[in-house]
């Protein structure tokens, strides 16, 4: 191991940014991760049916909302730094990063004999670059790089830049290392997208497929295997299903849990993993009845999470507590479990005035596929308190369209992360995914702190802090973490489990043929 990466690494541990557990899935997916990693070999076209698309699917590496684009940005892009199988920080492009004045400065050192897939060198310029058009472009970590002083950017030489922030924010690799953080080269244009990732463009129809022919020039060496990703998207689990089975695709994303023993039975492989996925109910604060918190709090009391797990995700999950990150150090597990308690829950309904509430619960099987069963089945817990929830299912272009963000009761799915990155996406006023329009003057304050508080025992404290204020009046009704499952055929191998995104995180350079 080299020096700077043994500087990473201590930087990471002076920060307070240590390692999360090694991931922990059941004896199923340890016997398809034992599996997946026999010997690679080059050639074959790998076709991977994606859950969603629609017109509006894109090639942005920094907007990327779907599963679809997720899956095209992860293999056509790569950020600074990622968080592997186990969601521990590792450098990808960089090569070192290091911390002075107090956390406020970072000088970030980048990885040698890097290329674009159209032949420039990789460089200072383009991180500078890229930083600037995350900002500009209001893309996903837009809100996160805003505090980058980038007057104060200073190239010390090719492959050297030094970073200036407007205040100290000690977890600042953990945000580069986001699949939405993509490094671009100077001058780029989505119309002709060009990175540094395993596959380079090869065609693109929005709302059907892609296809990726393999960079021979990746840093890599041998990877990735295959001579072609092509990504399909597909209108829902059964489709999937149907494609995986029929040969018509290798692999799947996000396999309903139910469809795990017809999956095996055609002698193909799931892979479990245990992750910090989440799919909550989302209520507007800002718009009645979910202005008053204890209309909030009441739905809170009305779910039995017990019931969910067991019978919308098939078991395939466990409980959650109104919280999002369980990863982070700071998690707080202290405060007490909420459990179903539906007198409460009527009794908090009548003094807001609420009593008879009548909500529409707007979903998607695009959300999710345990989306729709998780919405019908609070339905009936709801109805046990007096309240009527009237289900709306929507397709994929519908709920991610023009309305997206703009629901007053609605679900949506959100992928393991630490809690400042998290916060950073969806719970400040200017996150791109705010969807529950929270804007809470104490909260901001406390995050604040925490962001600029080096100490990992104060940033902690301040960061539980904030999960009180949450747990109290936040806008997420947070019922579960779903193990995420996936199918790929017997012809392949290289997936493994992966507490990020589905199917290994999308990372299909490590894909090969038996």
């Amino acid at each position: 191991m080299t020096v700077s990466r043994r500087n990473f690494l201590r930087a990471g541990a002076l920060l307070g940014l240590g390692a999360t557990a090694a991931c922990s899935t059941d004896q199923d997916s340890r016997a398809v991760s034992a599996a997946a990693l026999g010997p690679s070999k080059h050639g074959g076209v790998l076709r991977v049916g994606i859950a969603g698309g629609s017109a509006a699917d894109g090639l942005d590496p920094h907007h990327p909302p779907t599963y679809t684009d997720q899956a095209r940005v992860s293999n056509l892009y790569e950020p600074l730094f990622v968080h592997d199988a186990a969601y521990n920080l590792q450098p990808v492009l960089a090569e070192s990063m290091e911390p002075s004045n107090h956390g406020s400065t970072w000088t970030l050192r980048l990885r040698d004999g890097v290329e674009f897939h159209n032949g420039k060198r990789f460089d200072v310029d383009d991180v500078m670059f890229t930083f600037r058009r995350i900002v500009d472009v209001k893309g996903n970590g837009a809100a996160a790089l805003s505090i980058i002083d980038f007057a104060g950017l200073r190239k010390l030489d090719a492959r050297t830049l030094r970073i200036p922030l407007t205040q100290p924010y000690a977890q600042f690799q953990d945000e580069l290392a986001q699949y939405y953080n993509g490094i671009v080269p100077v001058g780029f244009d989505v119309a002709k997208p060009v990175g540094t990732g395993p596959f380079r463009f090869g065609s693109f129809t929005p709302g059907d497929r892609s296809s990726f022919p393999r960079f021979t020039g990746y840093w890599r060496g041998d990877q990735p295997y295959v001579d072609e990703l092509v990504i399909v998207d597909l209108p829902g689990a059964e489709p999937q299903l149907e494609a995986l089975l029929g040969g018509d695709v290798d692999a799947v994303d996000n396999l309903p849990p139910e469809r795990i023993a017809t999956v095996k039975a055609a002698g193909h492989n799931v892979l479990v993993s245990e992750t910090g996925n989440w799919t909550p109910f989302t209520m507007r604060v800002d718009t009645p009845p979910f202005t008053d918190p204890r209309v909030r709090q009441a739905l809170r009391l009305v779910a039995d999470r017990e019931q969910l797990v067991s019978q919308a995700l098939n078991g395939q999950g466990r409980i959650g507590n109104d919280l999002y990150a369980p990863y982070d150090v700071a998690y707080a597990q202290q405060l007490p479990q909420r459990q179903q308690d539906l007198d409460q829950a009527r009794s908090l309904l009548r003094s807001a005035g609420q009593s008879g509430l009548q909500l529409e619960l707007y979903t998607s099987t695009a959300v999710d596929t345990s989306a729709v069963n998780a919405a019908l089945l609070f339905a009936q817990q709801a109805h046990s308190a007096g309240i009527s929830v009237r289900v709306r299912p929507v397709d994929s272009g519908v709920f991610y369209g023009k309305q997206y963000l703009g629901w007053t009761f609605a679900q949506d799915y959100w992928y393991t992360r630490n809690y400042l990155p998290q916060v950073a996406q969806g719970s400040l006023p200017n996150a791109p995914y705010n969807e529950c329009h929270w804007n809470d003057p104490a909260f901001d304050s406390v995050i604040s702190s925490a962001r600029a508080e080096l100490d990992p025992s104060r940033r902690a404290r301040l960061l539980q802090d904030a999960q009180q204020i949450e747990y109290d009046r936040g806008g997420y009704l947070v019922w579960g973490f779903k193990n995420q499952i996936d199918a790929f055929s017997s012809k392949v191998t290289g997936f493994i489990p992966d507490r990020g995104l589905p199917l290994s995180s999308f990372q299909f350079r490590t894909v090969s043929f038996v």
